[in-house]
């Protein structure tokens, strides 16, 4: 048997000195703290190991973690916390965890505090998400957005002077504009911001912040001018209380809307981006550890990747970066300082 002990909503870090969390979202933050924590426990297995990082990997973590339990037997305990991608790799760079799910690449300063440490970790691409951007259901206005639109909400130079729906538009309402998007801890914080406003972490701090996309989820779908964004299995997960607008990135393909298609094809642009987990090498060896990463990159993964709502990668993808775990490979591809150009399997084909 494996027992799943799943960790509280630490970040890791500070909010920006601007961000807002209003009573009612703390108050579900405390109850699902307590939740969790009530049904934690240890069966006294000996094999532990533990998860940290991405809340948008987590979904992924939590179905192979279930099968690989019921796959495999024995006794053993999981853990697997949710600081966001950036509190995850504070804590894995500090040998505190075995495995760092991360929804964006590693930074230089994360690959510095890992090898100060002595972490050296093996990077490994699992999935493909695409960051959605949504609304409340009763928002009938709203259908499509630019990059414009969006850097106008979400600009730094707008925090506390934009907050009207019509300073966007002028042909929409004359409504409060009510924001929703992770906290700075996260990797889907740094990725939106980076392709939204061309510089990671640069955000304005106005805005109702959340490590965790299901408290971001009760948010949105309880105020009527609400927008935010998270990754596509929440959204999918959450279709019925939440509605995607599509994103005019302005290359004359016109307005496409986030689905599983087009986050594949990387139509829905600059949106989609690669999924990840880093796994300590030294970890790695332990028979556990390795059996289970071996499981989160086989058939079975794959196909409780898609039924959670992600996009898989091909075959071919797998079988590379299989062979860069066997091999022990170490050091990352996608992020540090020089990170590699190109799709994930022409990145892996070159760099075998």
């Amino acid at each position: 048997m494996v027992l799943m002990e799943v960790l509280g909503t630490g970040t890791g870090g500070k909010p920006s000195a601007g961000i807002r969390k209003p009573a009612f979202l703390c108050l579900v933050i405390f109850s699902v703290a307590i939740a969790l924590t009530a049904c934690g426990f240890s069966l006294g297995g000996s094999d532990t190991l533990d998860i940290d990082g991405s809340s948008t990997v987590f979904p992924i973590t939590e179905a192979i973690v279930e099968e690989f339990g019921h796959s495999l037997g024995g006794s053993a305990r999981i853990t697997v916390g949710i600081s966001g991608t950036g509190g995850g790799f504070q804590k894995f760079c500090n040998g505190e965890t075995d495995i760092s799910n991360a929804s964006r690449p590693i930074k230089p300063i994360e690959v510095e505090r890992c090898a100060r440490s002595g972490v050296e970790f093996i990077e490994i691409p699992i999935a493909v998400d695409g960051i959605t951007v949504v609304v409340n259901p009763e928002n009938v206005f709203v259908q499509c957005l630019t990059l414009q639109d969006l850097q106008i909400m979400w600009s730094p130079e707008s925090e506390e002077k934009i907050d009207r729906w019509n300073q966007v538009r002028e042909e929409w309402p004359d409504k409060e504009l009510l924001l929703f998007g992770p906290g700075v801890d996260s990797g889907t914080f740094d990725y939106f911001t980076s392709a939204v406003n061309g510089k990671s972490q640069a955000s304005r701090g106005d805005f109702i912040a959340s490590e965790r996309d299901d408290v971001l989820v009760q948010g949105i779908s309880g105020e009527k001018s609400s927008l935010g964004y998270f990754g596509f299995s929440f959204f999918e997960e959450n279709q019925d209380i939440l509605r995607a607008v599509a994103i005019d990135h302005g290359s004359g393909s016109g307005c496409v809307a986030p689905t599983r298609e087009t986050i594949k094809n990387d139509t829905y642009h600059p949106l989609s981006r690669p999924l990840f987990i880093y796994i300590n090498k030294e970890k790695a060896q332990e028979p556990y550890v390795n059996k289970f990463v071996r499981f989160h990159l086989s058939e079975v993964s794959q196909r409780l990747m898609a039924e959670v709502g992600y996009v898989e990668f091909s075959e071919e993808v797998y079988e590379l970066v299989l062979a860069r775990f066997d091999k022990g490979i170490t050091g990352t591809l996608f992020g540090g300082s020089d990170p590699a150009e190109g799709s994930v399997i022409e990145v892996l084909s070159i760099n075998q």
